[in-house]
């Protein structure tokens, strides 16, 4: 909502009593939250790779609630695969930290399974060491490590020094077993957890969790490409990223209509930032940002055909566009949330029976409100 106020401002700013040139409005921005998803690979682990596909975007929309919208940046991490590197323990750093959800989600969905050996310590260990994480004293740092099978194989890299190592940096480890909480393999993911300050929970990864549609998921998709049309793609990112954002809107219709319902809702957050490859998101999110030294060359082909001193305004007319879209979606999200969570209340639902989505979004609520991060429920 937040991102909604914030482009509602360039609305204003079309004002004929307002100069076309007149200083941009600055995203307000919350504290940095980093979360890195270390997913399990093993050929066990179709079922944790598909719901991760499936509520990526439903868990974003979750943190979206959190005011002031912090500043997001998400890594991805995979292990347990025999495709992978044995020097390495069968772990693969996916993706740096980064705001865009796009590639996150691009390598998310590439994920497939195959093996094999699962060193949770290790995983949990590169991402802590392989990653610059923020230095804010006041970010939220936090891994998930997700998987199943004994969390200690790792004979080479401990449980208790990767734990210890994590309180030192001040980094969360959460872990999410895949199985049942009474199984003996449990609480060693437990005490991994305890021990490096996290959180633990446990889901049934193989438990086909029912899709509920909704009268409303139609619209969103639909304004959600809408909302593709006012991106300004730049530079040399521009191309590659423009192709990247429609590549993940078919992905996400491809798992399904709910899931592309729930990335439709996501454009509309602060969190759907491309400011690497979008001069709209570039100008609420850059202190620094001047039009004028952006190379001609470097420029939208719309943007190219324009003088300079219309260049502004019509970056302003976009991003008002892209507002009244956003503001469509907000509103259409709002009906859609409680049709579903009113269907929800019909289901018999156990403790044991948490889905991946509603384990993760439960400890970042938790841990961001204890980091003093207000939560709209």
């Amino acid at each position: 909502m937040r991102g909604l106020l914030i482009a509602s401002a360039l609305v204003l700013s079309l004002s004929p009593a307002l100069s076309p040139a007149a200083p941009l409005p600055l995203a307000e921005s919350g504290k940095p939250v980093d979360v890195v998803l270390c997913l399990d690979t093993s050929n066990s682990m179709d079922g944790l790779i598909d719901s991760a596909k499936r509520k990526l975007w439903t868990i974003v929309n979750d943190l979206a609630k959190i005011e002031p919208a912090p500043t997001l940046r998400v890594a991805l991490y995979s292990y347990g695969n025999d495709h992978y590197d044995t020097k390495a323990g069968w772990v693969r750093k996916e993706l740096d930290l980064t705001t865009d959800l796009d590639e996150v989600y691009k390598k998310l969905y590439a994920l497939t399974t195959k093996g094999g050996t699962e060193f949770v310590a290790r995983v949990s260990r590169d991402a802590m060491a392989g990653l610059k994480w923020s230095d804010d004293k006041d970010a939220l740092r936090i891994i998930f490590v997700c998987g199943n099978e004994p969390a200690n194989q790792d004979k080479e890299v401990t449980l208790d020094s990767v734990a210890a190592e994590a309180k030192a940096k001040g980094i969360l480890i959460n872990t999410i077993y895949c199985g049942s909480p009474s199984h003996q393999e449990a609480e060693g993911w437990r005490q991994f957890a305890s021990q490096a300050g996290g959180k633990y929970a446990n889901i049934d990864q193989d438990r086909a969790e029912v899709a509920i549609k909704t009268p409303f998921d139609d619209e969103i998709i639909k304004l959600g490409t809408e909302i593709n049309k006012t991106y300004c793609w730049y530079g040399a990112c521009g191309t590659a990223a423009a192709a990247n954002q429609v590549a993940q809107d078919k992905n996400a219709e491809k798992v399904s209509k709910e899931v592309a319902a729930d990335r439709g809702a996501t454009k509309a957050t602060r969190f759907y930032c491309n400011a690497q490859a979008d001069l709209i998101d570039r100008m609420l999110t850059d202190k620094e940002f001047d039009l004028k030294k952006i190379k001609d060359e470097d420029l939208p082909e719309e943007m190219k055909k324009l003088k300079p001193e219309e260049r502004e305004a019509y970056l302003k007319k976009k991003a008002a566009e892209r507002t009244e879209i956003q503001k469509k979606v907000t509103e259409l999200t709002a009906k859609r949330a409680k049709f579903i969570a009113d269907e929800r209340k019909k289901e018999p639902k156990s403790a044991a029976d948490k889905a991946f989505d509603e384990a993760l979004s439960v400890i970042l609520k938790e841990q961001a409100s204890a980091k003093g991060m207000k939560v709209k429920e």
